[in-house]
């Protein structure tokens, strides 16, 4: 083989990872680019262990691209903490170790971050065709940014620019105190304390979230909960419970959609007190985007900025919703960069 054929069947290439507590995406870059066409998708619950899927994603990628050589880097975006040697999934049963993921993808170097951290460094490669401005004005230069977004879980984290660049700031704000604002929502977080104990943003403003809610007010108001997976919640709120015709908008989950929207709107508008995030505030995540349209129309905005002397604070604050579906892998392959 010449050298020339060696080049383009084993180019230096990167593997990078975004796992939440569904889904695991996966892409193969070529070194110093941050996209690629070979994206590989999976479902958590088809893998009882973490290794059984690794064991057959670097086989997937060779008959899918014809590299026939290991990545150089490896950068997995992980939902939980990513400080540890051990990776254990908040959401889900998966759980590795850095160690034996570097020896069994053969790279040089492995990053392992969490998946907001990820989410921060993606935001900055991001263009108008992706977002969906919400309310607010223009964001100022140079000061911090935050981020939160739902998924199966919910994520927050924060990022500073500066002139040569930016910082992101990796957190666990999802599992800060859910905070109630009204009756109904302490009904519901009483409700949901028989069950959790403690009660964490995450137990309401994520897709777990959304059925949380929604069980807890049938058992409130002594109703038969009729959906119980998110989806069908949602769909019940849009009226849309049969995929191929309209139904009847089911009241309650229609009153979980509205408590959900406006309870992100109260978490969003804490994020940007805590930070003083004046460049605006990104929602990600998966599950926003399915209902895009009512979240925009909804409270979310009004409470927002419902933070009693500090509505003006608020006000010019430019909120957008992130619509790019794979923002997490284009910030691993951001973090890449770094290394």
């Amino acid at each position: 083989m010449s050298a020339l054929q060696d080049a383009s069947s084993n180019p230096r290439w990167n593997l990078v990872a975004d796992i939440g507590g569904t889904n695991a995406r996966f892409s193969a870059v070529l070194e110093g680019q941050l996209e690629s066409e070979h994206e590989f998708h999976h479902s958590v619950e088809e893998y009882p262990e973490f290794a059984g899927l690794i064991g057959g994603l670097l086989a997937e990628i060779a008959e899918a691209t014809g590299w026939n050589n290991t990545p150089v880097n490896a950068c997995f975006a992980v939902a939980c903490p990513a400080d540890t040697d051990v990776i254990a999934f908040t959401n889900s049963h998966w759980k590795f170790t850095k160690t034996s993921l570097q020896q069994a993808l053969g790279c040089e170097n492995l990053a392992v971050i969490n998946d907001f951290e990820a989410v921060a460094h993606g935001i900055i490669e991001l263009g108008e065709a992706d977002l969906v401005q919400v309310g607010g004005q223009l964001p100022i230069a140079h000061k911090a940014i935050g981020i939160l977004g739902a998924g199966t879980g919910l994520g927050v984290a924060g990022l500073v620019q500066h002139s040569d660049g930016y910082h992101v700031l990796d957190t666990e704000g999802g599992h800060a105190d859910y905070a109630p604002i009204d009756e109904i929502q302490s009904a519901v977080v009483n409700c949901l304390r028989e069950t959790y104990g403690r009660v964490s943003l995450e137990r309401l403003l994520s897709g777990k979230g959304l059925l949380n809610i929604y069980t807890a007010l049938c058992t409130i108001e002594g109703v038969d909960a009729v959906f119980t997976t998110p989806a069908e919640v949602v769909a019940g709120a849009l009226g849309s419970a049969d995929s191929d015709t309209d139904s009847e908008i089911d009241a309650k989950a229609l009153q979980t959609l509205n408590m959900f929207c406006e309870g992100m709107g109260s978490a969003a508008g804490n994020l940007a007190l805590t930070l003083g995030a004046k460049g605006g505030i990104y929602i990600a995540g998966g599950v926003i985007p399915r209902f895009q349209e009512f979240f925009i129309n909804s409270g979310f905005r009004s409470k927002f900025e419902d933070k009693g002397r500090f509505v003006s604070y608020l006000q010019p604050i430019p909120v957008y919703i992130v619509i790019r579906s794979n923002l997490g892998l284009l910030g691993a392959a951001k973090k890449l960069q770094q290394i």
